[in-house]
């Protein structure tokens, strides 16, 4: 398989992925963690797992991911809090139909809520 390689701040390091990766969402998607209780919307896209070994060791093992998979960052809340969250593909559903999410950061970055997804805001795509 062809692969590239990009450095991820949050890893400190180059990040080895494919060319092309399969993501099942896309950047304004909303969409809800099949385990925990939060959803969010996506505000960036990771080939593979691009974070550090100390956070990925966090994860008890009986339910740590598989690195070869998109992870997904989130704006994300629940019903206490709003934060940045890091998740894989495999953790992830769409939750379109939830409505819009309540994060603080989410103006600053999206344009309003239409049709189930966020729009990024102009000049904030790469």
């Amino acid at each position: 398989m062809d692969r590239a390689s990009f450095f991820s701040p949050q890893a400190g390091r180059e990040i080895t992925a494919p060319h092309v990766s399969r993501a099942r969402f896309a950047i304004g998607d909303v969409v809800r963690h099949k385990l925990f209780d939060f959803r969010g919307v996506i505000f960036d896209i990771d080939p593979v797992f691009a974070n550090s070994e100390e956070w990925y060791e966090s994860i008890p093992a009986e339910i740590r991911p598989p690195r070869e998979q998109p992870f997904y960052h989130l704006l994300a809340e629940n019903d206490e809090n709003s934060y940045v969250a890091y998740v894989s593909q495999q953790n992830l559903m769409s939750d379109a139909d939830g409505g819009p999410v309540d994060h603080p950061s989410v103006h600053e970055m999206f344009e309003a809520f239409r049709d189930g997804r966020y729009r990024l805001r102009r000049g904030l795509s790469h």
